[in-house]
């Protein structure tokens, strides 16, 4: 699957059909990150909702993928190369936390989705299909800035 482009909507119906927060972003990048858009979609499976933990918001692990792929390095040494990743990472992760209010999905969804309780609050309230488009919109259009 091909995503080449996103809005609340698409979001929303990507979410619907089973695509996580992580898979959007990476695969949204996919082209600009030089990686194949399947494969994306794969390498990010396992990174929403936190890691499925409330941890890490999947929007920003999706992004830092993405970024590691254009800018990451794979040989010792490379000091440039790292600073130069580490910049678009802190650049990435400063906007979208004052964007969002955090890079923790708990804090960004005000509910920890790990506990039943609270996923149960979280489906009541609608929130993966309103307020987590909203969010992967916005890692999108940071990632655009900083990729």
């Amino acid at each position: 699957m091909k995503i080449d482009k996103v809005s609340e909507e698409i979001a929303s119906d990507l979410f619907k059909q089973g695509i996580d927060c992580s898979q959007i972003v990476l695969g949204y990048a996919a082209d600009k990150a030089g990686i194949d858009s399947d494969e994306a979609l794969r390498v990010a499976s396992a990174f929403g909702g936190g890691m499925w933990g409330g941890r890490t918001c999947g929007c920003v692990t999706g992004a830092l993928m993405a970024l590691g792929l254009k800018y990451g390095y794979s040989e010792p040494g490379a000091t440039d190369e790292k600073n130069r990743l580490l910049a678009k990472k802190m650049e990435f992760e400063n906007k979208f936390a004052k964007e969002n209010g955090s890079v923790v999905c708990k804090e960004i969804l005000g509910y920890d989705l790990s506990n039943p309780e609270e996923m149960k609050v979280i489906m009541e309230k609608n929130l993966l299909f309103t307020l987590c488009p909203k969010v992967v919109c916005s890692g999108c259009k940071i990632l655009d800035e900083v990729l």
